[in-house]
């Protein structure tokens, strides 16, 4: 089904260990409009959604696979060399005991994913709108964490994970329309 390059769909390149950081890009990772929570929303979705529209679910979906790819890689890069009180001052003292340097799915706060994070509603128009929204959401992150750090390396692949939620949004209004005038035509039959 998938293609595998040993290879980020954009490099991710740190230029300082600061686990601090790496606390906050768990948001992205496992929190409520994180790339998991995206992926698994468009993957699922595409079962109910036309034909028309099917493929872009698709795609968008595995992306996202991509995104949560070079986010884990961040947190990696960005803690590899954290000492046990380097973690514990960032606030990441429970998730070190917990896992160890090993990924969790969960949100910044250290709440665990959850599925209550995704929605499908059956309705196109419905599931579509609420991507829209996820994106705009997973945009409005990115750009906070921009903020948030002075690492420019770890800024570029943030400002690139930005651009394609922006991509993504666009994506899916371009869906919503097509199947707002596919609604609109009259059918013969």
């Amino acid at each position: 089904m998938w293609i595998y390059e040993k290879k980020l769909q954009y490099p991710v390149k740190v230029s300082k260990c600061d686990p601090r950081m790496a606390r906050y890009l768990v948001e992205q990772y496992g929190g409520a409009d994180g790339e998991l929570s995206a992926a698994l929303r468009y993957l699922n979705q595409r079962y109910s959604i036309p034909d028309k529209v099917v493929g872009l679910l698709t795609d968008i979906g595995t992306e996202e696979f991509a995104h949560l790819e070079m986010i884990a890689t961040m947190i990696y890069k960005l803690t590899k060399d954290a000492t046990p009180e380097q973690l514990e001052a960032a606030g990441l003292g429970t998730h070190y005991v917990n896992h160890d340097s090993a990924l969790y799915y969960n949100n910044a706060a250290g709440v665990p994913w959850t599925a209550a994070y995704i929605q499908a509603k059956g309705d196109p128009i419905t599931d579509l709108y609420e991507d829209i929204a996820a994106e705009e959401k997973a945009r409005a992150t990115y750009q906070w964490l921009i903020d948030y750090t002075d690492d420019v390396d770890i800024q570029d692949s943030l400002k690139f994970l930005r651009e394609r939620e922006i991509v993504h949004s666009m994506r899916f209004k371009e869906a919503v329309e097509i199947l707002k005038a596919d609604r609109e035509q009259k059918k013969f039959y």
